[in-house]
């Protein structure tokens, strides 16, 4: 599969909202801005003159089967971020393509694994010497008590959840009666484990890396809550992500992250690095971290195949590395023909 300028048959794999229609027609929805990123990836990937086919999907894996047994893709751009409305199923669509003996981009179904459970990927890299926030988890069903070893204030938020989906205002808990609803809270409406960890003060910065074995690291990202007062916690809920009015009411702004003290960017560089390999993630993924006002680095979580929107921060980063958004394209789909460590 050598050669820069070889075309290939790429299959673009990716959510769809709900059962696909039988005839896979999306041009009304890739017009949107909710579907920026897959219309991006299928505009890039067409002027790098690759033939693109394009496959959404629900809850059928038999989709994935039938399409690649009709027509054979020399790799797969996987965009796929649910299954079934199971964001932790992911996995399940790289095992499949695994199994299938398909090349595909991104993680593959270990590394979308650790990095998913947000408890196992802390337990990880506590194992690593890598400092994350204290926490612990509770499956439903389990009795809801704070272990005496984590102090106030907390963070609660759902185990097994990306874009801040399930977080809010009340997910950080100064007492007792506000950790125990909120615990039951993710329980009974998100149906899932809820993780409680310690909150860590400090600047939020965002990593983006891409490669296998030889790691990339990109501009830092920031992002500033400017008009939060001062002492108030600062965080991001899935409305000070999506949200406009609600970033522009709060000063809410993702920039690129300057004026760290001396070393303190090759340390988190080194840092990300090592989180990447021990997660297992393979072609890009982003590390979100916080640097403590003492200058101590601890990684919140590790995102594997973050969103390709060119306005979102994975493509920001690189493009203010130098790549344009259709060499960053081309990057990710030659590192699915590569091995992964």
């Amino acid at each position: 599969m050598a050669g820069a300028r070889r075309k290939y048959k790429v299959l673009v794999l990716f959510d769809s909202a709900g059962t696909p229609p039988a005839d896979q027609d999306f041009s009304r929805e890739l017009k949107t801005a909710d579907w920026a990123a897959e219309a991006h990836v299928i505009d890039a990937l067409k002027k790098l003159g690759h033939e693109a086919r394009m496959i959404g999907v629900y809850d059928e894996p038999g989709l994935i089967i039938d399409e690649v047994k009709a027509h054979p893709p020399d790799v797969v751009f996987n965009l796929t971020e649910h299954f079934n409305a199971r964001s932790a199923y992911d996995r399940n669509v790289a095992g499949l393509l695994e199994m299938m003996d398909v090349r595909y981009t991104g993680s593959g179904s270990t590394g979308l694994t650790l990095c998913k459970n947000k408890g196992m990927a802390k337990e990880i890299l506590a194992y690593h010497r890598i400092r994350v926030p204290d926490s612990t988890v509770f499956p439903p069903g389990s009795t809801v008590r704070r272990p005496k070893r984590l102090t106030f204030p907390l963070f609660i938020k759902p185990l097994e959840e990306e874009a801040s989906y399930g977080i809010s205002q009340d997910s950080f808990v100064e007492n007792d009666q506000a950790f125990e609803e909120r615990v039951r809270f993710i329980h009974e409406r998100m149906n899932q484990e809820a993780l409680a960890e310690e909150y860590i003060d400090g600047r939020e910065l965002y990593v983006s890396i891409l490669g296998n074995g030889r790691l990339q690291v990109f501009p830092f990202r920031e992002v500033i809550f400017s008009e939060i007062p001062e002492g108030r916690p600062r965080f991001s809920t899935f409305r000070a992500k999506w949200d406009d009015a609600y970033r522009k009411r709060w000063g809410i702004q993702n920039i690129f992250a300057e004026g760290l003290p001396n070393g303190t960017a090759q340390r988190i560089a080194n840092i990300c690095k090592k989180v990447y390999r021990a997660l297992r993630i393979r072609g890009y993924g982003r590390i979100d971290l916080r640097v403590t006002p003492e200058g101590e680095i601890v990684i919140l979580e590790a995102n594997p195949n973050p969103n390709l929107d060119r306005d979102d921060e994975f493509a920001q980063s690189a493009m203010k590395a130098g790549l344009t958004y259709e060499a960053l394209i081309q990057r990710i789909l030659r590192l699915a023909f590569m091995e992964p460590f």
